[in-house]
C-alpha cells in the first residue's frame, strides 16, 4: 500500500463535475483516512452498493480515488478504495462554487450530528501578517492531530479563516 499524496489540486472541469454530487463529497469524507470496500461505504453512508459503485467510478475517472489494494474473498475479489490525497485544494474558476457546495454538505452533517457539535464563529480584526500566521497555526494544529484507532468514533474537523467581502454600496 502506498501513502496518499499530501494535497490534490482540484482545478479541471472533469474534477469539478465529479464533485458536483453530494454523495461523492461524502465518499471523499469517509475515504479521508480510511480505506474501504463498496460494501463498507454503502453501510457507512446508508445507501445501496450499486449507488456507491457508480459514484466511486466517477471519482476514479476524475483521478480523486483509487484502488488501494485487492483481497481475495469467497467467490471473488474485494477492492479497497482510498483517496489519492489527504487534502483537497479547490482552485480555478469553479473553486468558489465548489467550496459552497462542500459547506452545504457539511452543514447537513452538522445538523444531524450528535451530540451537539462544537462550533465557534468569531469576527476579529487582523493585519495581513496576523491572518497569515493564524492560518499557518490552524493548518499546523489540524495536521498535527494524532488519530486514535479504527475502533474509535470518527469526527470531522472544519477550520477556516476568511475575510468577508464588504457589503455593496
Amino acid at each position: 500500500m502506498t501513502e496518499p499524496e499530501e494535497t490534490l489540486e482540484v482545478s479541471s472541469a472533469t474534477q469539478y463535475a465529479a464533485l458536483g454530487h453530494p454523495m461523492r463529497l461524502r465518499l471523499l469524507f469517509v475515504l479521508g483516512k480510511r480505506q474501504a470496500t463498496i460494501s463498507q461505504l454503502a453501510a457507512d453512508l446508508g445507501t445501496r452498493k450499486g449507488n456507491i459503485a457508480h459514484h466511486l467510478g466517477v471519482l476514479r475517472e476524475a483521478g480523486m480515488v483509487k484502488i488501494a489494494y485487492t483481497k481475495p474473498v469467497r467467490g471473488g475479489t474485494e477492492q479497497y478504495y482510498e483517496r489519492v490525497a489527504r487534502k483537497i485544494h479547490f482552485t480555478g474558476e469553479q473553486a468558489i462554487a465548489q467550496k459552497a457546495l462542500t459547506l452545504r454538505v457539511l452543514s447537513e452533517e452538522i445538523e444531524a450530528a450528535a451530540p451537539d457539535p462544537f462550533l465557534v464563529l468569531r469576527q476579529i480584526h487582523l493585519t495581513q501578517a496576523q491572518a497569515a500566521q493564524l492560518a499557518t497555526t490552524l493548518s499546523d494544529l489540524v495536521d498535527g492531530v494524532e488519530e486514535a484507532g479504527e475502533d474509535e468514533p470518527r469526527y470531522r474537523l472544519l477550520a477556516g479563516l476568511f475575510a468577508p467581502q464588504p457589503p455593496a454600496a
